[in-house]
């Protein structure tokens, strides 16, 4: 490599002296409007840091002279916003759920508040628009295991399901008739082919027959005579082809031999009251509310 400075003969310039393989390096000054600019974005920092918060010292920061960051901007915004959803808060607290949809103004605001509700704590388990996840119910039909009025959908919101720490959640586990020896293998095969006889899916016809003693003997207390179901203990219908876990054979063997124990969180107390009543009515106007 060579450093004899010398000028390059097609362009006039001066070279730096570095060549590689065969190709010399120009010694091209910037553009004059390039320089310029880079002042001018080197005294605009330093104004910056003048008017705007920016180095940090020994035990805080440098404020700057607007004394803004964009934290300060997102608490005015949000107390701008929770000034004007007050009025509506006020009227929410003062009425029952019942009484909020029969409000048109306070009803559409309970929506557009409810739908953003639910998004953010709901719709991990129940699914975008309340669609439904396995083991976790759609709100969307009108087969609810506690009730779908708006009094039913908010008690349950604000107690939960099985939810321990709340002593007035709702609650009736179905025993684990395999798990447990409260019946025989063959027992539990003849009850799971008379639950799929329910919706005429069962594959032995003789064994639904005996399946239909055993469901009476030991079904028929939380599920019904009929097997539709009995809302104040929580028993699902059996009758609908609607199925929380899954309605084939295998899975309603499963659930017959170690029973399921579906957990609901209970928000009361997570939300507060007015919180709590969008969300009831957002969530019965899904499609099932009843």
């Amino acid at each position: 490599m060579s450093t004899k400075v010398e000028k390059d003969q097609v362009s006039g310039r001066e070279t730096t002296g570095h060549e590689w393989d065969g190709i010399k390096e120009l010694n091209t000054p910037l553009p004059s409007w390039w320089v310029y600019v880079f002042w001018v974005t080197v005294i605009w920092s330093i104004g910056y840091w003048v008017v705007y918060p920016s180095w940090p010292t020994a035990n805080d920061y440098l404020k700057g002279m607007f004394g803004t960051t964009n934290r300060t901007q997102l608490h005015e915004t949000m107390n701008n916003v929770a000034a004007e959803r007050a009025p509506y808060m006020e009227r929410l607290a003062a009425l029952d759920v019942s009484e909020v949809v029969n409000d048109a103004e306070l009803l559409n605001f309970s929506m557009a508040g409810g739908k953003a509700i639910f998004a953010d704590n709901c719709a991990p388990c129940h699914g975008t628009g309340g669609s439904g996840n396995p083991g976790f119910p759609s709100l969307q039909d009108d087969a609810w295991l506690w009730g779908g009025s708006l009094e039913a959908i908010n008690e349950t919101i604000h107690v939960g399901i099985r939810w321990d720490a709340n002593e007035d959640t709702r609650i009736n586990d179905m025993p684990a008739f395999g798990r447990d020896e409260l019946l025989e293998r063959d027992q539990i095969d003849d009850v799971v082919q008379y639950v799929l006889n329910l919706t005429n899916s069962a594959t032995d016809s003789a064994a639904a027959r005996r399946g239909a003693v055993v469901f009476e003997e030991n079904c028929a207390s939380c599920h019904g005579d009929d097997a539709k179901g009995i809302q104040e203990l929580g028993a699902p219908n059996l009758t609908d082809a609607i199925w929380l876990y899954g309605g084939d054979k295998a899975t309603i063997t499963e659930t017959v031999t170690n029973s399921r124990r579906g957990v609901m969180p209970a928000w009361e107390g997570r939300l507060d009251e007015e919180t709590i009543k969008m969300l009831t009515v957002y969530v019965h106007s899904l499609g099932g509310g009843q």
